[in-house]
């Protein structure tokens, strides 16, 4: 199963683009960039990404990381 990570470009200003390439060395996942994902007060505020779906947030970068290792490792295979 394909893991799928959806970010918007304009929160890459939070260093989400660098969680994202991290993850994509070590999971076989798909990655979507999009121009907004219509989150905007999140995205104004935090670093996150979607996870198949699923909004994962954090206060900082490496906390991000985490985060989204903890919930593809929670994911079913």
């Amino acid at each position: 199963m394909t893991i799928i990570i959806e970010f918007c470009v304009n929160n890459t200003c939070f260093g989400t683009h660098e969680v994202v390439k991290k993850i994509q060395q070590t999971y076989d996942c798909e990655v979507y960039e999009y121009g907004c994902l219509t989150n905007c007060g999140v995205c104004y505020m935090v670093p996150y990404v979607l996870v198949d779906g699923e909004h994962v947030e954090a206060e900082t970068p490496a906390l991000l990381y985490e985060r989204v290792v903890q919930k593809i490792e929670e994911l079913p295979r």
